[in-house]
Parts: structure tokens; C-alpha cells; sequence
């Protein structure tokens, strides 16, 4: 193998490796951030109504967007790496409920 040929091989595989790396991050942030969702889920249920409730609302749907940001992030860098389905993700990591959705009787 020519000199050239193994130094592309060597670029193409630390390519290949960052872009694996910069996928794990992106689903180690989004299972933060979904295991946050369903600390102040279970906060929420648990308190009573009134002002703390609704404290605890805003902080959930806080965390919910934090978790939703971080699973467009995971969906984008997929998509990036060639991967359009993403089937695995929303059974893995379902969208959280809004807070409307989340107290419902």
C-alpha cells in the first residue's frame, strides 16, 4: 500500500472514530437529560396543588426541553452519519409529555 493510500486510510478511520464518538455523546446527553425528565416527573406527581406544583411545573417543562434539545441533537447527528431511521430513538427515548399531558387525570 503506497504511503499515501495508508495516510488517507488512517484519516478516513479517525474520521470514521470522531464521528462515533460525537454520536455517543449526543445519546449519553439525551439519557441525562431524559433520566432529569423523569426526576421532576416524579416530583411533580408527587406534590400537592398549588404553588409548589406549579414551581415544579416550570422546572419539568424546563427539563423537557433540555431533553427535547438534546434528542433533535441525536436525531441531526444520525441523520449525519446516514442514518434516517429512527425508529430505535423514539422507543429508546419517547418525547416526554408536556406538563398538560403529564397531570392529566
Amino acid at each position: 500500500m503506497s504511503r499515501r493510500a495508508e495516510t488517507f486510510r488512517r484519516i478516513q478511520a479517525e474520521i470514521a472514530g470522531e464521528k462515533a464518538a460525537a454520536l455517543g455523546r449526543a445519546g449519553e446527553l439525551l439519557e441525562a437529560a431524559m433520566r432529569e425528565v423523569t426526576v421532576w416527573a416524579e416530583r411533580v406527581r408527587e406534590a400537592p396543588a398549588g404553588t409548589e406544583r406549579s414551581e415544579l411545573a416550570t422546572a419539568y417543562e424546563e427539563a423537557r426541553a433540555r431533553a427535547l434539545d438534546a434528542r433533535l441533537t441525536l436525531l441531526i447527528q444520525r441523520e449525519a452519519l446516514g442514518l434516517r431511521r429512527h425508529a430505535v430513538v423514539d422507543q429508546q427515548f419517547p418525547e416526554p409529555p408536556s406538563f398538560r399531558g403529564l397531570a392529566a387525570p
